[in-house]
């Protein structure tokens, strides 16, 4: 179940469903009043995109760090697919810090629970193979009586047992294929062209070169309904690069909604200072309709600009205290630093504890130095949790640190 009703962005809950820093360093202030708060954040589902943002490491470390009971954790095993997959990605973290119980209670899902091929093929991506390999016996009984196991998991190549994949037919070569470039902007120029065989010429360009002639021509290619562009337009304009300037400017400004974001984005990867006003009014409406996916693109191309984009730092320290879409939080602190770093110290310090991996990185790297700092800095490069690119800078950092000491002294 996912809930999207986040509570406001300076109390606990909310710093807790967002995977703030602060939020961490509050509920350890008084576990006993965060368990309920941490415990629900993994019962339900917060994040804005499951595909992206990230919770289970920083949600494993609090049940770690506050030593709360893992009861309510290892319960949502038998609970719906959705909510095992949140409960047993912090049971897997939890076990590979230690935690006996952890352990056993997803190795026990795998013998009776009722989403044991997940869990299986999970745990055999993350944990060492000694500590699942003796399964053999029990997967093999189990899929006798049935299941659908993911052909691509390493766990049945390593047990040498055959998962048959899906036939595929013969593809149909595409009769477009053969056109020159000129022939697929000609027909991409016709009004009279379907949307289909459009859709079919921007697929053939797209795995070509970028066709500069293709830019006057952009305006026409949205779909018949005048709500999207075509497929893979954007993605074809991205390739493009600066050549999509300066008529992006002109796409931005325009009535049509879907050829005024195509022409911020392109702003955002290659516009100049005269283009900072532009991007602010982007990042502005976005902060009014309450968008949080994609404002990290625009506080990029911000960022590109340094001071020029002075006019943003206000929204762009809202939309990183209060962006529930912790994948994007990053690109807004990097942005602030970049424009006008006064003030980031702390946000780089809050952000050891953040949720997000490129967050911590930030935070690893640039965080004042000072003792909680280090010890912050040693305890990632020594969790075996972490990422292993966070551990390493975390354990150069630190290295570095104490190097600089010594030579002062």
């Amino acid at each position: 179940m996912r809930r999207h009703a986040y509570a406001p962005a300076n109390t606990l809950p909310g710093l807790l469903q967002r995977g703030r820093g602060l939020g961490a360093l509050m509920a350890a202030e008084d576990p006993s009043s965060a368990a309920e708060l941490v415990h629900g954040c993994i019962r339900w589902e917060w994040r804005w995109d499951t595909t992206v943002d990230e919770r289970h490491r920083y949600l494993a470390r609090l049940v770690r760090d506050l030593d709360l009971p893992l009861r309510p954790v290892v319960d949502l095993l038998s609970a719906d697919e959705d909510a095992c997959e949140r409960a047993a990605r912090v049971l897997e973290l939890l076990a590979l810090s230690g935690s006996a119980e952890a352990r056993e209670a997803l190795r026990s899902h795998v013998a009776d629970g009722e989403h044991w091929l997940a869990v299986l093929e999970s745990v055999a991506d993350r944990w060492p193979a000694e500590w699942w390999d003796d399964l053999a016996d029990t997967a093999r009984a189990r899929l006798a009586r049935g299941g659908e196991p993911t052909p691509w998991a390493k766990v049945w190549a390593h047990w040498g047992i055959e998962v048959p994949t899906a036939a595929r037919g013969p593809e149909r070569p595409d009769p477009l294929t053969g056109l020159s470039g000129a022939a697929l902007l000609e027909l991409l120029a016709d009004p009279a062209e379907p949307d289909a065989r459009k859709t079919d010429a921007l697929a053939v360009l797209h795995g070509r070169d970028p066709e500069p002639a293709l830019v006057p021509l952009v305006p026409a290619l949205g779909t018949a309904d005048g709500e999207f562009p075509l497929p893979l337009l954007p993605t074809i304009v991205e390739k493009l690069g600066p050549r999509a300037m300066p008529a992006a400017r002109d796409w931005a400004v325009s009535g049509t909604p879907w050829l005024a974001r195509l022409g911020h984005e392109v702003l955002a990867r290659h516009g100049e200072e005269q283009d900072a006003p532009a991007l602010v009014a982007d990042l502005e409406r976005d902060w009014v309709e309450r968008t949080w996916c994609g404002p990290m693109h625009t506080a990029r191309g911000l960022a590109r600009l340094g001071p020029a984009a002075a006019d943003a730092v206000s929204l762009l320290r809202r939309f990183w205290l209060q962006t529930p879409h912790s994948y994007e939080r990053p690109a807004y602190l990097a942005a602030l630093a970049a424009i006008s770093p006064a003030g980031t110290a702390e946000a780089y310090t809050e952000s050891l504890w953040d949720c997000e991996r490129d967050a911590r990185l930030l935070g690893v790297a640039h965080a004042p130095d000072r003792p909680h700092v280090r010890e912050r800095l040693a305890a990632l490069r020594d969790d075996p949790m972490e990422a292993t690119e966070v551990a390493n800078a975390a354990g150069a950092r630190l290295a570095g640190l104490t190097s600089e000491a010594s030579g002062r002294e």
